[in-house]
């Protein structure tokens, strides 16, 4: 896991400072540090990340412009760090493709625990299994290649998205409730990060149910949680 290469975006030199040093620190190796937009796109043309931290509010374009643009490039898990706290904030970053969202102030230690928990689920996706391909009906997943196809058409996941329908497809017919579905796909306690939840799951839908709206695969069971059907029995959701 100290192997990993992590990229830090922030134009505040403090805090660059900070999260290089704690992660060095913990035995990682491979750290850049851009203080840009433009910085940081250039190493993300040129080099392989398996961790992006990125700042919100850079010069000239903000984290939330850029996000696209890296992911052309890499599906590296990206973390979002930023004082912009709201709803509203947190919910356009995961529509984004961020795969946690940290605000500041934050306490770095609690950074780095995010870092290694997501890296260590990471490990584990990639440690090869008995059984390589998943196949329920429409949906077909081969966890070599890491692809996904939908009535036969290749599916475009983000990385987190991904994790989650394959963590449902070793599951099926399970429940789970948000907390157990937080700590076994991000790695880490709950602290009550619904909105993570509820966001990937919608994007999954998006991508998998042939109506997101009344979803046939990803069913919400109210009050406990959320099951993946691959008979496509309806149910209620919210």
């Amino acid at each position: 896991m100290q192997e990993a290469h992590i990229l830090i975006v922030d134009d505040e030199k403090a805090i660059l400072q900070m999260l290089e040093t704690i992660l060095k620190r913990e035995a990682f190796k491979h750290i850049d540090t851009a203080a840009t937009a433009e910085d940081a796109l250039a190493l993300c043309k040129t080099k392989r990340y398996d961790l992006i931290l990125l700042d919100v509010m850079l010069p000239n374009r903000s984290g939330f412009d850029i996000c696209p643009m890296i992911r052309e490039t890499t599906d590296a898990p990206i973390f979002f760090l930023t004082a912009r706290s709201s709803d509203l904030d947190k919910l356009s970053g995961f529509a984004l493709g961020a795969d946690d969202y940290i605000t500041k102030p934050f306490n770095p230690l609690e950074v780095v625990a995010r870092i290694k928990a997501h890296l260590r689920r990471k490990m584990v996706h990639m440690t090869p299994t008995s059984q390589t391909t998943y196949q329920y009906g429409n949906i077909h997943v081969n966890t070599l290649s890491g692809e996904v196809k939908v009535n036969g058409k290749m599916v475009d996941l983000p990385a987190q998205v991904y994790q989650l329908l394959l963590f449902f497809c070793k599951h099926p017919n399970q429940l789970f409730s948000k907390s157990q579905l937080y700590e076994q796909v991000w790695g880490g306690d709950f602290l009550g990060e619904d909105n993570t939840i509820m966001v990937h799951i919608r994007k999954l839908r998006e991508k998998i149910e042939e109506n997101p709206s009344k979803p046939s695969h990803i069913i919400t069971v109210r009050g406990l949680g959320y099951k993946f059907v691959p008979d496509g029995d309806k149910h209620e959701h919210s």
